[in-house]
């Protein structure tokens, strides 16, 4: 019963959710043909499903050679995460694997069998990552190995080494999201689907890459803290509390939603930066794929602005919330509109008592300042009486089949992953 008051609230996700699941998702991911790959490929496929079921949807949406491209991209990246990952790994072997690690996609039989992560079988049977990998276009190549290495230099400095500065966090955000940014934009040129300046801008690359990865840091933070690790920068936490473990006790509540809103807006101001990469994109497949994780980030970090139940447990957005948003995010009207609709959320939460309440209305006017608040799409969850009527009549005669179609559709929602 919690989940039908859930969507009586919201009348709208149950629609969405409708449309979706009846034929809605292929406008913006349609199935990919695997039929016609050959072995090797359709290996890589199944591993990019079995590691990233969410991203994979969206790459094998993408058009032509390019496909494949960010597929093997993806695998090639995964692979060098996993052994950053990988805690069983002594320090002495790791840093030279991860600084030689680019070095591997050109030799046919290295693999490593002695990893004890989940996603191993991208290191086991890297042969035949590296194989495809091989038989992409020299052009393909040199940015995925480009990137590899430089990413692989990146994650051995950060080792051994927390995040202390909003630069450290800028330099740390880059090494594992910005350059994933940048080698995509990189390979969207190379493709020709888009023009040489996506992929030249390497500013605005890096920007789509720290807006994405900070918002799933901010978010995020419980779970790291339960592992082990902290990504929060230590100017920004030590001005709340003595320790980063701290924030998440009851008694430093208050402290730790004004660190985290403070975080939130050092995020927002990568929104312009998004906003004007988005709007250079001319392939549709090309602006999907890449406008789908920043309006679920956005409404994301709008779900965590002010509130408490990030140091309590996990913030996601709706089901239905995120089908909405794929479905809508399809051309940059209507991304401009989205980020208004989140922008405004937030800024009705500010808290006038908040030290960064003045930073935070500074950077929500310049997102304002590029969005489209008069365009169909910033209204376009007022409905009808006669509407939610409808939506209320049916949600309380299918609830129990839409719970499990949720589940079913949890595998093109899931929100904010690299």
């Amino acid at each position: 019963m919690e989940l039908l008051r859930k969507w009586l609230g919201h009348p709208e996700d149950i629609y969405n959710l409708l449309r979706f699941k009846m034929g809605g998702y292929r406008a913006v991911m349609p199935r990919m043909d695997t039929d016609s790959l050959g072995c090797g490929l359709r290996t890589c496929y199944r591993y990019l499903n079995q590691t990233s079921r969410s991203f994979a949807a969206v790459i094998q949406a993408l058009d032509g050679e390019l496909r494949h491209a960010v597929c093997i991209f993806y695998l090639v990246l995964r692979a060098l995460d996993t052994v950053e990952d990988d805690m069983s790994i002594p320090l002495d072997v790791k840093v030279p694997m991860l600084h030689e690690f680019h070095s591997y996609l050109y030799q046919p039989d290295w693999k490593y069998t002695e990893s004890k992560e989940k996603d191993r079988q991208v290191l086991e049977d890297f042969p035949t990552i590296s194989m495809e990998f091989r038989n992409l276009s020299k052009v393909y190549q040199d940015v995925i190995s480009d990137i590899c290495h430089k990413m692989g230099v990146g994650m051995a400095e950060f080792l051994e080494k927390k995040v202390d500065s909003q630069l450290e966090w800028d330099k740390y955000c880059h090494y594992v999201a910005g350059l994933v940014g940048i080698g995509l934009s990189r390979l969207f040129s190379a493709s020709e689907l888009e023009d040489s300046i996506v992929g030249q801008d390497t500013d605005l690359a890096n920007s789509m890459g720290l807006f994405l990865q900070k918002t799933n840091i901010i978010r995020d933070y419980l779970e790291d803290q339960m592992e082990g690790r902290e990504f929060w920068p230590r100017e920004v936490w030590s001005r709340y509390a003595k320790k980063l473990s701290d924030l998440a006790k009851p008694e430093n509540i208050d402290a730790a939603v004004q660190c985290l809103n403070e975080l939130i807006t050092n995020a927002l101001h990568h929104v312009p930066d998004v906003l004007t990469y988005l709007s250079r994109l001319k392939n549709q497949s090309v602006f999907n794929f890449c406008a789908i994780p920043q309006v679920m980030a956005i409404a994301t970090l709008a779900a965590c602005y002010n509130n408490q139940q990030v140091f309590r447990g996990v913030v996601k957005i709706r089901k239905g919330q995120a089908v909405t948003l794929m479905m809508d995010a399809t051309n940059i009207k209507a991304v401009k509109a989205i980020m208004y609709q989140y922008v405004e959320e937030i800024y009705q939460k500010i808290p006038s008592t908040d030290p960064s309440s003045n930073k935070t209305q500074q950077v929500i006017a310049s997102i304002r300042a590029m969005s489209l608040p008069g365009s169909p799409m910033a209204s376009r969850h007022h409905y009808s009486p006669i509407y939610l009527s409808c939506a209320m009549l049916l949600a309380a005669l299918s609830w129990q089949y839409l719970s499990t179609l949720s589940k079913a559709t949890e595998e093109y929602v899931q929100a904010g992953e690299n």
